[in-house]
């Protein structure tokens, strides 16, 4: 439990950095992980809905969940800058 816990909050990490590199968005280690999880999330999401994955709960870490998760992080940094701009 502690350990998929631990590989969830890498991957958000991971995930969000990417997204905030592409996007050209500086967050903290907390901002990545959550732009990260909530991204995953949402790029499971569409992708399901594209026929491209299934919404089971079933997670493999492969090429294609990388992609729709830095798609969907990317989504929400997007989303998130229109609800809150900078100043």
């Amino acid at each position: 439990m502690l350990i998929s816990i631990l590989l969830w909050l890498l991957f958000g990490a991971f995930i969000g950095w990417i997204a905030g590199m592409i996007m050209k968005k500086k967050s903290s280690l907390l901002g990545n992980i959550i732009f990260g999880i909530i991204g995953s999330f949402v790029g499971g999401f569409v992708a399901s809905i594209i026929g491209f994955g299934s919404l089971r709960g079933s997670f493999s870490f492969d090429l294609m969940n990388v992609i729709f998760s830095v798609a969907g992080a990317c989504l929400v940094i997007f989303i998130a800058g229109i609800l809150k701009p900078e100043k």
